[in-house]
């Protein structure tokens, strides 16, 4: 009988590829994919070490599944096992460990863990390792559109990110093993491919000289796949967008218009003691270039509200910033302090309640900025991607994303199908950050 394994993915992007490419794995070897329930065998948890609240939950699901089966063989991988293992060799819930850059060994640890039935623990020291974890897909849960990571680990070392130390240093996927991938999908029928990565920006700066790539040069061979009509891109920072950039992706023709550029603080002295290296002028400089080429890109972005010394001034300043570059999302995050940042021993650490405070006022913006943005399609014409079918009140609908990364629905008839590219004119709004469209 097929052992059955249950997966349930906490984090990024990059984590819910990682997901899928293991599931694809196990399946491989024999076993069956069951819902994230009780009466599984096997159950893999990739955590997230990004906050306090990402720890806390993996804890919660690791405990979840062996509570769903104190039978089952419990795997904690990702980033939390990898960041804090000594915990979690401690933690009774957990059977297995696998650090990163050791997901493509499941099936083996699994096999190695049936054998011995004693805790096993598999996590190699993430920062002295410059091997790119070759996992890959060849289909995904998303039925229209493909995650596909390209990169891993970070160089940065921003104060308040853990995540070097999670991940390790930069290390790129061969252009070749990611057209691979790519062909596959687009063999598949997937029209649109989003390129993700840890630090994505980074692409190709480990190379030997000779094999010299970047992530334009990544972009151009993925654009020249056939079937692939869009390219979508993960975050992004602001050093990357340059006039060259600019110029090779708008000649791919297929790149959208829809740019994430991690900003964190619109204030100078909080970007300083960030260690995020660009100023908030700088930074403004890159949304206009973007805006030199594209008319009306939608640019998102990350703001963390609530860092160490950040005072009412330092708040005030980076808010104005926001509101001046007419982001069409902002992600907000309070400061959640991580042991072993710098950030983390920096006096002038901020009260919970100060934190909301400013949360709330972002969020606010925020709200007003996405709806100016989507007010501003209507009368517009757009190209829908069809990813599925929605009821609003009553009527049948198909919904998907533009090329900006709206959603928006057009009337279900016959004409179309999901996976459908249509050119769609935006007429009114059908309910909160929904435009309705019909098609030209």
């Amino acid at each position: 009988m097929k052992k059955k394994v249950a997966l349930h993915n906490l984090g990024c992007k990059v984590n819910a590829y990682e997901v899928e490419a293991m599931q694809q794995l196990l399946e491989n070897a024999g076993y069956e994919t069951v819902p994230f329930e009780e009466g599984a065998d096997v159950y893999v948890i990739n955590t997230c070490t990004v906050t306090n609240i990402a720890d806390r939950k993996s804890r919660q699901m690791l405990h979840k599944a062996k509570k769903m089966n104190p039978d089952a063989i419990v795997v904690a991988t990702g980033c939390y096992a990898q960041a804090d293992t000594e915990k979690l060799k401690e933690d009774t819930a957990v059977d297995l460990i696998l650090g990163n850059n050791q997901k493509t060994q499941i099936v083996e640890a699994l096999e190695e863990y049936e054998k011995e039935h004693a805790k096993q623990v598999q996590v190699i020291e993430i920062n002295h390792t410059k091997e790119y974890e070759e996992l890959s897909i060849a289909s995904t849960a998303e039925h229209v559109r493909a995650y596909i990571k390209v990169q891993d680990g970070c160089n940065q070392f921003c104060t308040y990110c853990i995540i070097p130390f999670a991940r390790g240093r930069v290390r790129s996927r061969k252009i070749e093993e990611v057209l691979s991938e790519v062909e596959t999908l687009a063999a598949k029928g997937y029209k649109e491919v989003v390129l993700t990565g840890i630090h994505l920006s980074s692409y190709g700066v480990d190379f030997p000289k000779e094999e010299r790539e970047s992530l334009l040069s990544l972009i151009q061979a993925v654009s020249r796949v056939e079937g692939i009509s869009r390219i979508r891109l993960g975050s992004l920072e602001p050093r990357i967008i340059t006039e060259e950039f600019l110029e090779g992706i708008v000649k791919t023709g297929k790149v959208c218009p829809h740019f994430h550029l991690s900003l964190q603080s619109g204030c100078n002295k909080t970007l300083k003691n960030m260690n995020r290296r660009y100023s908030a002028q700088e930074y403004a400089e890159k949304c206009e270039l973007i805006r030199k080429f594209y008319p009306a890109p939608a640019l998102t972005t990350d703001v963390i509200v609530g860092f160490p010394q950040e005072t009412e001034e330092d708040f005030e300043e980076s808010y104005e910033f926001v509101k001046k570059i007419h982001f069409y999302e902002t992600h907000i995050f309070k400061y959640s302090r991580r042991h072993g940042t710098k950030a983390a021993s920096m006096d002038g650490q901020l009260t919970e309640a100060a934190k909301a405070q400013r949360s709330d006022r972002m969020l606010e913006l925020h709200e007003i900025r996405a709806r100016e943005y989507e007010e501003a399609m209507i009368g517009k014409k757009m190209e829908l991607l069809l990813e599925e079918e929605i009821e609003i009140d009553g009527r049948p609908w198909y919904v998907g994303h533009s090329r900006e990364y709206v959603r928006a629905v057009i009337s279900k008839t016959d004409a179309h199908r999901v996976n459908d590219l249509v050119t769609v004119k935006a007429v009114a709004f059908a309910r909160d950050h929904i435009l309705e469209t019909k098609e030209v």
